[in-house]
């Protein structure tokens, strides 16, 4: 619980500017004229190929000295070209929010008109138009019109909203804590589990462990209203987990197996959200 104070005080510490650590994303780069390195300051040899550009940020580096640079990538918005399909922690560096846009513009819709909608989350929207909201996003950024007026159906916002998660290039549980999370999932004692659950949710990246936090009270919400939309912790589990947890190797057997352990871990941080963030 201590960890979990801390974790919330450094994120909500300093509202204006989120210091989520970010790598670069450094591609082999040909120069046109001479260029110097960002992080030596020596010059560039060679015709071609000379050193290393990042694609999020432009910073330019010799290969051998891009191992040496910080994670200190500061995204520029006019190299993010879309929403969707984007690293999260580059997308919320890019516009300096402690979550990704899509995430607060869809779920403030859904919990101004669609708590109480029955199946939410689990009744599909129209596909075309779940495309529709995810251009919008990627044309307009917060800007995106995603009102009643412009879709009356909450299930396309919600429909909006999987998406985004399906589609990100690392999900919102990375790889790289997925197979503990699953190990969590498997303890039968109820207070280890916790226990061992929260210690993983520890491990996430700070833009990750924020927008999975704020996703888990908004879920806990959905339940709230069960009596009217039918969703439960365990119903929104089964939506979620695939969703938000994906195995690193792309198995279906492994899929298979764990998808009973991705339901339980969704359905565990929703009933005690209040607990383990």
């Amino acid at each position: 619980q201590i960890t979990s104070l801390v974790r919330r005080a450094a994120l909500t510490q300093n509202d204006n500017h989120f210091n989520y650590e970010k790598a670069h994303n450094f591609k082999v780069h040909t120069f046109r004229g001479p260029h110097w390195c960002e992080y030596c300051a020596n010059f560039m040899w060679g015709l071609i190929a000379q050193g290393v550009r990042c694609s999020d940020c432009g910073l330019n580096v010799h290969k051998q000295c891009s191992k040496y640079v910080p994670n200190d990538c500061q995204p520029d918005l006019k190299r993010i070209k879309r929403v969707y399909c984007c690293d999260l922690t580059t997308l919320v560096k890019a516009h300096n929010t402690p979550r990704p846009m899509v995430v607060d513009s869809c779920i403030r819709e859904i919990e101004a008109r669609g708590l109480k909608s029955e199946g939410l989350y689990r009744v599909s929207g129209f596909t075309e138009h779940i495309e529709d909201v995810k251009m919008a996003f990627d044309r307009d950024g917060d800007k995106a019109d995603i009102s009643a007026s412009m879709y009356p159906d909450i299930n396309i916002i919600a429909g909006a909203l999987k998406l985004y998660f399906r589609d990100l290039p690392i999900p919102v549980i990375t790889y790289d804590t997925y197979s503990k999370f699953i190990e969590a999932a498997k303890i039968s004692s109820p207070d280890e589990r916790l226990e061992a659950i929260h210690e993983v949710l520890m491990l996430l990246p700070a833009a990750h462990y924020e927008t999975l936090r704020y996703l888990m009270i908004h879920l806990k919400k959905v339940t709230l209203h069960e009596k009217e939309n039918f969703m439960n912790a365990e119903n929104l589990g089964i939506v979620f987990g695939p969703t938000l947890m994906r195995p690193p190797e792309d198995s279906t057997l492994a899929t298979l197996n764990d998808m009973r352990y991705q339901k339980l871990i969704v359905q565990i941080l929703i009933e005690n959200e209040d607990v383990l963030f």
